[in-house]
């Protein structure tokens, strides 16, 4: 692998880990503490949606954006034949 190959295969990593990092701030931070109110307005499985994103809501999430991000580097490692 060549020195631009590296670069791309850099920038694309990186971008990956940035764009699940603002995924996870939305889940953990604006809907489970600053948009909790609005929120709660909603019934989600009979709790308020808002104490719900907080408490399960948020967690499940964070399990999603860590399967995506192996399967998502999986097909990274395979376009840059990175060797495992």
């Amino acid at each position: 692998m060549d020195e631009e190959q590296r670069r791309a295969y850099w920038r694309a990593n990186t971008a990956l880990i940035r764009n699940l990092l603002i995924i996870w701030a939305l889940a953990s931070i604006v809907f489970s503490i600053l948009l909790v109110q609005p929120l709660n307005t909603i019934k989600f499985f009979g709790v308020p949606f808002g104490f719900w994103m907080a408490q399960q809501g948020s967690i499940l999430i964070f399990v999603v954006l860590i399967f995506t991000y192996a399967f998502q580097m999986d097909k990274l490692d395979r376009k840059y034949n990175i060797k495992k």
